[in-house]
């Protein structure tokens, strides 16, 4: 998301610079199809977590929030130093960062491969390098923070599955890194598409993502989506990293 300079503040939400708002789905949405190779659900309800970034976090937090199963999605970023997990720095490209989302789901509801078909099927176009529509820079990389063993397995299963079958237009460009630090976003950056369902970007890129998700995931749609709700809405704060299966 590229801002306006000077327009950055916490009690308003930040307006879009005037980019061509081009949507980041496919124009021609393929069905989505499942991973050959996944990891079982959990005999017993947790919570379990997985750390994604694809694009400007609005709508990917939006999108997982919708999602049965799913308890909590805080949007925020990873990849980069404490000192730099700030907005107005990030968005320059040049801190590390991508902008990213915490899931938080139950596993005996939920697999990692079906988090990853709406990742690489509905959430974004994980074709796309360093951008996300209108989106341009490192920051909106498409990227897979994790150290579990199993999970790579599968979402680099899946990748090779993807493009060997050809399902998007061109190949997958999403990479796959270690488990970073994940700091919260700023407090108007949490559930914006929610607070600001009639702003354009959201019209565009955003909305149209949620209609997807229920029409390709029916079973799997929450029609109230969760909220994040934050003790406090400062500028950051640092989450400690999820704790994985190795």
């Amino acid at each position: 998301m590229t801002l306006l300079p000077g327009l950055v503040q916490a009690d308003e939400p930040p307006a879009k610079a005037e980019a061509p708002q081009l949507a980041v789905t496919p124009s021609a949405p393929v069905t989505p199809v499942p991973p050959e190779y996944d990891l079982p659900l959990a005999e017993k309800s947790g919570k379990a977590t997985l750390i994604l970034a694809g694009g400007c976090y609005w709508g990917m937090q939006a999108l997982f929030q919708h999602v049965k199963g799913v308890s909590n999605v805080t949007a925020g970023y990873a990849g980069g130093l404490k000192s730099t997990a700030e907005y107005a720095k990030v968005i320059g490209g040049g801190t590390g960062h991508a902008e990213s989302v915490l899931i938080e789901y139950d596993p005996s509801r939920l697999s990692i491969g079906t988090l990853l078909q709406i990742y690489f099927f509905v959430a974004h176009d994980p074709t796309q390098l360093n951008r996300q529509g209108p989106d341009i820079g490192s920051q909106y990389r498409s990227t897979i923070f994790t150290d579990s063993k199993d999970e790579a397995r599968v979402a680099v299963a899946y990748m090779n599955q993807i493009d060997a079958l050809k399902l998007l237009p061109h190949p997958i460009v999403t990479k796959m890194r270690p488990l970073f630090p994940f700091y919260r976003a700023e407090g108007y950056h949490q559930n914006f598409v929610q607070n600001h369902p009639k702003q354009r970007y959201v019209l565009v890129n955003d909305l149209p993502k949620l209609a997807r998700l229920k029409e390709a995931f029916p079973k799997l749609w929450r029609e109230q989506p969760l909220r994040y709700e934050p003790e406090e809405n400062k500028r950051t704060k640092l989450l400690p990293p999820p704790t994985l299966s190795q």
